[in-house]
């Protein structure tokens, strides 16, 4: 697996894997209807380091990571990570997640916050704890999931 700085190339391939997400509402709190074109917009927001994970030459994974909050927040970074459907358990997720906490560190940050983890996402849930992850917090019932209906959205913290 290679993991590499995403260029405009790599643009299809994430909404390849973005947007089957982004449709099902089950882990992104994002809007189910946005066009390909405000997802790239997002993920590329300004400020965002994005990256791609390839596999023999396939981009099967793509992360960004940026500053959690401005100002004295700003050193605290903040990351959304996806992996294709078709890909999912084989590692890609991890090794993305690892490749982020290095990428962090060099740009100078010293923690990482995920702010709304969607508790009913278990496989993310179970990766982010065994990555060192501690649970700050807990939103009751804050995210609309499309099956299950009101569902906690987790608060999750590591030091770099």
């Amino acid at each position: 697996m290679h993991i590499r700085p995403a260029t405009p190339a790599d643009d299809a391939a994430i909404v390849d894997i973005m947007l089957p997400i982004v449709r099902a509402g089950e882990t992104y709190a994002l809007d189910r209807d946005m066009t390909a074109e405000q997802l790239l917009a997002f993920w590329h927001a300004p400020g965002n380091s994005v990256f791609v994970a390839e596999v023999e030459g396939h981009v099967l994974g793509s992360y960004f990571c940026r500053a959690n909050k401005a100002g004295g927040g700003r050193h605290v970074a903040n990351c959304g990570y996806a992996t294709h459907e078709a890909a999912m358990g084989q590692g890609i997720a991890r090794a993305m997640a690892a490749h982020s906490f290095e990428h962090a560190r060099t740009a100078g940050f010293r923690a990482m916050q995920f702010n709304f983890v969607i508790a009913s996402n278990d496989r993310a849930v179970r990766l982010w704890l065994s990555m060192g992850f501690e649970q700050v917090g807990r939103l009751p019932d804050a995210f609309e999931h499309p099956t299950l209906g009101e569902v906690d959205a987790l608060v999750l913290y590591r030091r770099l």
